[in-house]
């Protein structure tokens, strides 16, 4: 693509300028809603590791098991917030409950696309999950727990990059999904790739630039993430329609 063609899009600063703004007398209900979905999620997750035993081998696999199902039907929930901040984004009355609109519009479709990405994200994260049980299990013998260190760095490490390089290539496609309902999971996902084609750099810039934002909420014990998580999903709104506007193929 060349440079003259780029030049067209915005800048990231330009797409947190129009995310603040949309979001303004907004807060309360993105707030709520990202409460809420924490609040949902947060306590199925604990619930599951307070009941399954991972200090076994069956008990590991049936941890895993169940968190896959959950990550999957969180996927209900992705579909539900893309909605949501699309709505802030297009100026439209938004609310709460638009955070469960994933469960109303092909609600099939949001899962499936969930599942291909966690599929890949849990496939990726194979040697972490074994080195975790091994370490788990072997926690009084700390001479072989060293030894793992580093294989578990690097584990984390790929983890990481798989994550990334999803969020970067199938991110669109639930925003996709609230603009083209008539697509199969497998189309809008093709369609996410395709559009980012040319624009993984710009969307990792974007995330690269809330970092300091997201260290910020840590060092505050997550209270400052009450309006960095809401401004961060805004602006990554803004920049699906600031792609979509410009991409003659997916219009």
């Amino acid at each position: 693509m060349r440079q003259s063609d780029m030049s067209r899009f915005k800048s990231s600063a330009e797409l947190k300028a129009s995310a603040r703004e949309h979001l303004l007398g907004h807060y309360g209900t993105v707030i709520g809603a990202f409460l809420l979905m924490g609040l949902i999620l947060g306590t199925a997750t604990i619930a599951v590791s307070l009941v399954v035993d991972l200090s076994t081998i069956p008990g590991t696999i049936i941890y895993y098991a169940i968190m896959f199902l959950i990550s999957v039907l969180t996927g209900l929930f992705t579909s539900g917030n893309a909605y949501l901040y699309l709505k802030v984004i297009c100026g439209r009355p938004v609310s709460v409950g638009d955070l469960f609109y994933g469960f109303q519009l092909c609600p099939d479709k949001a899962i499936t696309i969930q599942a291909w990405i966690t599929l890949i994200t849990y496939i990726a994260n194979l040697p972490q999950i074994i080195l975790n049980y091994i370490m788990m299990t072997n926690f009084h013998r700390m001479d072989q727990v060293m030894n793992l260190m580093l294989p578990y760095a690097l584990s984390l490490i790929l983890s990481g990059v798989v994550s990334v390089m999803l969020g970067l290539l199938y991110e669109q496609a639930f925003f996709l999904l609230h603009d083209f309902p008539q697509y199969t999971a497998k189309e809008l996902l093709q369609k996410s790739r395709r559009l980012m084609v040319h624009h993984k750099g710009r969307l990792f810039y974007l995330y690269v630039s809330f970092l300091p934002l997201m260290l910020l909420g840590l060092l505050s014990c997550g209270l400052a993430l009450l309006w960095v998580i809401p401004y961060m999903a805004a602006t990554e709104a803004e920049f699906f329609l600031d792609l979509i506007q410009h991409n003659t193929e997916a219009a």
